[in-house]
């Protein structure tokens, strides 16, 4: 493990850890690849969409209620701004916070900035966030175009930042760098840990970062049962509370993907030990993590009360859940780490996981430990998965794949997927909520939540009769795969 906080951009994913989004097969087999460093990406020849890794870094940046974030790009890099704010706000009513939009502003570049360059537009537009929000940091977002013109972004802000007297952060996020959107989240912690993060002055033995997105919260409770506290990080966070990140007894996330880079560094830079183990997704998966949470930080044995407590209070409920959806065949779609701890979690449910879209793959993480491995813990754990493909969203393939699969319900991650199977008469769950998975009431929330969705099959079945999908039999009758390449190398 070797992060270098001193350069003031990310090493991309790609070159990093070798992710890569382009893959079909099996579970296990994609696995065994990865750990014998076979793993080669496959090529789209046609990709219908991708999400830009600028847009990941932003919202997390945005969410930090005393920052002020610039995105120095035109102005139709500006899309998700809406959807930043009003989850920001939805947030903040749910956490009884003060409720306020978030203070993000656009260079909006425009074709003479392309000639002649951004970096007066970027200037003025740092000091106008400084007066209009008095912010405690400002993070100026990089885009394709900043870096295509070549603005040094870097040198302004630490300009900037020796005029303003507070942290102004250049992030190194723009979406042609990297192919895995992932990479975004990793540049906002980078700018994270070498401009925000102080030394630690004091250890808090009962402190526990939490890196999340902006789910509800169940740590609280959780951690409040062995005498542990949760530090939510990054979203809902403000800069004060950030510094001092290097102070906790340990790192857990709830996803790997989101979290590899920020664990890692506070764990090189500042001695926080990250949990290494699967997220708390499942039975197996749960009881991993809570186990190595209490071993980093003393409490073995009130972890191992909960942990019986939990599976006692679950174990009826669980099993008529089981009696009821034994054997109903379910297709997930959703990122990396999350999407294999829910492989894991369905798998708990006694479904039929007949396959998975998930949108990149991370050979390792930035630990370098296979404890954090998700999907190895799922196929060692309930076995392989067939159908198993890496795709970054391209909904040309998922709706072939569905089409021939046919799978009793989908559960997808992300919104603008979850149409596709409702179009096609598949009874279709979408959950926002990462952390609504989480331990041992994680599995029954899921269990529950799908029953109620298997009972609008009727209802998604009228849909799909009077919808007409903007895909010919042409495409449907063939390989899903087909515009997939052929490994580089066997």
């Amino acid at each position: 493990m070797s992060i270098n906080i001193k350069s003031p951009e990310v090493e991309i994913r790609e070159s990093r850890l070798g992710s890569s989004n382009g893959f079909v097969g099996s579970a296990k087999e994609l696995c065994d690849k990865a750990r014998k460093n076979r793993f080669c990406e496959r090529k789209r020849s046609f990709s219908q969409c991708l999400e830009c890794s600028s847009s990941r870094a932003l919202s997390m940046l945005v969410m930090i209620q005393d920052a002020a974030v610039i995105n120095h790009a035109p102005l139709g890099c500006s899309a998700d701004f809406a959807e930043f704010n009003f989850t920001n706000r939805a947030e903040q009513i749910r956490r009884k916070i003060p409720l306020k939009n978030v203070n993000l502003l656009s260079t909006n570049l425009q074709e003479k900035d392309m000639v002649y360059g951004g970096g007066a537009k970027l200037e003025s537009t740092i000091r106008d966030a400084y007066v209009r929000f008095r912010p405690k940091a400002i993070f100026v977002t990089a885009s394709c175009a900043s870096g295509i013109i070549g603005d040094d972004v870097s040198g302004i802000t630490d300009a900037l930042e020796e005029e303003l007297g507070i942290p102004v952060v250049y992030v190194s996020c723009e979406g042609f760098k990297s192919k895995i959107w992932a990479t975004g989240f990793d540049s906002a912690f980078h700018a994270i840990v070498r401009k925000i993060v102080k030394p630690p002055v004091r250890k808090k033995k009962d402190l526990i970062n939490v890196i999340n997105f902006w789910g509800s919260d169940i740590f609280t409770d959780l951690f409040g049962r062995i005498g542990l506290r949760p530090n939510y990080i990054v979203p809902f966070s403000k800069i004060e509370q950030l510094e001092k990140i290097s102070e906790a007894a340990a790192t857990v996330q709830v996803c790997s993907t989101l979290g590899t880079y920020l664990a890692a560094a506070l764990e090189q830079e500042y001695g926080v030990p990250e949990v290494k183990s699967p997220p708390a997704y499942g039975l197996k998966g749960t009881d991993e993590f809570l186990r190595e949470l209490g071993r980093l930080t003393g409490k073995e044995r009130e972890v191992e009360i909960v942990i019986k407590q939990e599976r006692e209070r679950i174990s009826e409920e669980l099993q008529e859940l089981r009696d009821e959806l034994k054997g109903k065949k379910v297709y997930v779609s959703a990122g990396a780490a999350h999407g294999h701890s829910l492989l894991a979690l369905l798998s708990d449910l006694e479904m039929e996981v007949v396959g998975a879209g998930i949108f990149h793959h991370d050979p390792c993480f930035d630990n370098r430990d296979e404890r954090s491995d998700a999907l190895k813990h799922m196929v060692e754990t309930h076995g392989d998965v067939k159908n198993f493909s890496v795709c970054n969203k391209q909904v040309f393939e998922l709706v072939n794949v569905l089409n021939k699969l046919k799978p009793d319900v989908l559960v997808v991650r992300h919104g603008g997927l979850a149409a596709w199977g409702v179009n096609l008469g598949i009874p279709t769950l979408l959950v926002g909520d990462e952390q609504f998975g989480i331990g041992y009431q994680g599995i029954l929330n899921y269990g529950n939540k799908i029953i109620d969705v298997l009972s609008t099959k009727e209802f998604v079945e009228n849909i799909a009769a009077h919808s007409e999908l903007p895909y010919t039999s042409w495409w449907m009758e063939q390989s899903p795969y087909a515009f997939l390449g052929r490994e580089q190398v066997e």
